[in-house]
């Protein structure tokens, strides 16, 4: 494995793509502070000195990560028309993120996440947020786009990332399978459980462990890689997935294709926050595979940017440079 991959033409690769992304976007809230004593009114910490800070998160910082590999993202998504919405496409613009695959329902809420943190403890998450599915109207609108983003070419993947807020519904999901069909864009999908059942034949599919145990209904550990990878490809011939990618946490990455299995460890690292870490994985995932390769390379990779995502506190995407080094420093100079 990389014996002879130049990981500089690699990384200039990923810079000619052009990614779709879909699903459900939201504003991740920091809340930084210090903690000196207890409250009297309840048996809880008081955090002072607070400082705010507001990122994108969920589909958007999947946008990140592709951004920041130096690729193009178009992300498709549905807002609310509140203040969150607004502050969300602040964030947007901010980060030269195109706003033109968002729809806004005035039915719907921004969702916000928010973290308060002391130090690299996390004391408390509060999320506001609605998990309806969009309604017939809003789907409509929304596919069109996607449709008409579509038709006009030059998308070489199509990443859904579903964290279960309702945008990606079984129609969704459905036509734009089909969709990508018609006009020959491989689909990757990081999936919530719930949806599991509905991603069928697409090139991809990236659970976590978590949402793989829920989602097969699997009493078992993340060590257990041969029990894994029976019921890996038991439902990977089930769904027609051409190739299945599994993150297992501190036990690294799992990936298979045409029968053959891979497990690629977990690197070493100082481990401060795991939030945000798939969308990277998945991100790595698209441009590996527009890139052309193989499943041992692109687990590796992807995996090598996921472990880098998680030695920062909260969301951030990956360092394009830094990653090029670490691959050339952990895989070509072990």
């Amino acid at each position: 494995m990389f014996e002879s991959t130049d990981f500089e033409s690699l990384f200039k690769k990923f810079r000619n793509q052009k990614v779709l992304i879909i699903g459900d976007v939201m504003i991740d809230t920091y809340l930084w502070g210090s903690v000196g004593r207890v409250s009297p009114e309840a048996p809880v910490p008081i955090v002072s000195g607070v400082i705010e800070e507001n990122r994108l998160g969920g589909a958007a910082n999947v946008a990140l990560n592709v951004k920041a590999m130096g690729a193009v993202p178009i992300l498709c998504s549905v807002i609310g028309d509140d203040d969150r919405g607004k502050l969300f496409l602040e964030l947007m613009g901010e980060q030269f993120l195109s706003d033109i695959g968002l729809v806004v329902d005035n039915h719907r809420v921004t969702t916000q996440k928010t973290r308060i943190i002391s130090g690299n403890q996390h004391l408390l998450r509060v999320d506001e947020e609605m998990d309806l599915f969009l309604n017939k109207r809003v789907q409509d609108h929304f596919l069109e786009l996607i449709s008409s983003l579509l038709e006009s070419g030059g998308i070489d993947a199509i990443i859904m990332q579903d964290y279960d807020k309702g945008v990606l519904t079984p129609r969704v999901i459905s036509e734009v399978i089909s969709a990508s069909e018609r006009v020959a864009v491989p689909v990757l999908v990081d999936p919530k459980f719930r949806s599991f059942e509905l991603y069928r034949k697409v090139q991809l599919f990236k659970p976590n462990f978590k949402e793989l145990a829920k989602g097969l209904d699997l009493d078992i550990k993340n060590h257990e890689i041969d029990r894994l990878a029976e019921a890996v490809k038991a439902f990977q011939e089930k769904q027609g997935i051409d190739t299945f990618l599994v993150t297992l946490s501190e036990q690294g990455v799992m990936a298979s294709r045409d029968g053959e299995l891979v497990h690629v460890p977990a690197m070493k690292r100082e481990i401060t926050d795991v939030s945000g870490a798939g969308d990277t994985v998945i991100a790595l995932a698209a441009l590996c595979l527009v890139a052309g390769l193989p499943p041992a390379e692109l687990a590796a990779i992807s995996n090598l940017a996921g472990g880098q995502v998680c030695e920062k506190a909260g969301v951030i995407p990956v360092n394009a440079e830094k990653l090029k080094e670490e691959c050339i420093r952990h895989f070509l100079n072990p």
